[in-house]
């Protein structure tokens, strides 16, 4: 029996799927993993800043009204209090001081759990990440700017993230 391990863009994708567990958005959950040099520089999940209750405690009105049916999907962005993950993973390297240089995140890749928005792509392309991988698709995106940045775009299949999660679960797997 062969030794088998995840790929590269599967354990990072990994990664992102534990970062949206700590999301704190009713709406929707998301977690971003920027890597460089196959090694992780940043984290994120999408919810609301530090020191604003947490959505989920009712800190974002416009999330509750997502749920509650009252406004669809990508309706009101401009009233939601929640930072998306890939927001939080670039801030998280400003916080850290990663820089935008080729020792940092230009070049990286950016692994979201949904693609990214129209306002996360571009910070994306200004601190020169120039690859993204993604599980799920999101109305509000703009995949020609990532094109247009020389980015690649990778749409990940989740049956392969499905796989190793229940592989960590312990849950008995059916070889493909």
């Amino acid at each position: 029996m062969a030794h088998e391990r995840p790929t590269w863009d599967e354990y990072f994708m990994l990664q992102a799927e534990l970062a949206k567990l700590r999301s704190n958005c009713i709406a929707k959950r998301v977690g971003a993993v920027i890597v460089s040099g196959n090694r992780q520089i940043a984290t994120g999940y999408n919810g609301t800043p530090p020191g604003v209750r947490n959505c989920h405690e009712g800190g974002c009105a416009r999330c509750a009204e997502r749920v509650e049916g009252r406004i669809a999907s990508g309706e009101a962005l401009e009233r939601c209090l929640c930072n998306h993950a890939e927001a939080n993973a670039i801030m998280h390297c400003a916080i850290l001081g990663i820089r935008a240089g080729a020792q940092g995140t230009a070049g990286a890749t950016l692994y979201s759990t949904m693609v990214p928005c129209l306002e996360c792509t571009k910070m994306a392309v200004t601190v020169g990440i120039r690859r993204v991988v993604c599980l799920e698709g999101y109305a509000e995106s703009d995949m020609g700017l990532l094109g247009a940045a020389g980015a690649e775009v990778v749409r990940m299949d989740p049956a392969a993230i499905r796989r190793w999660a229940g592989e960590i679960a312990g849950a008995p797997q059916k070889k493909p």
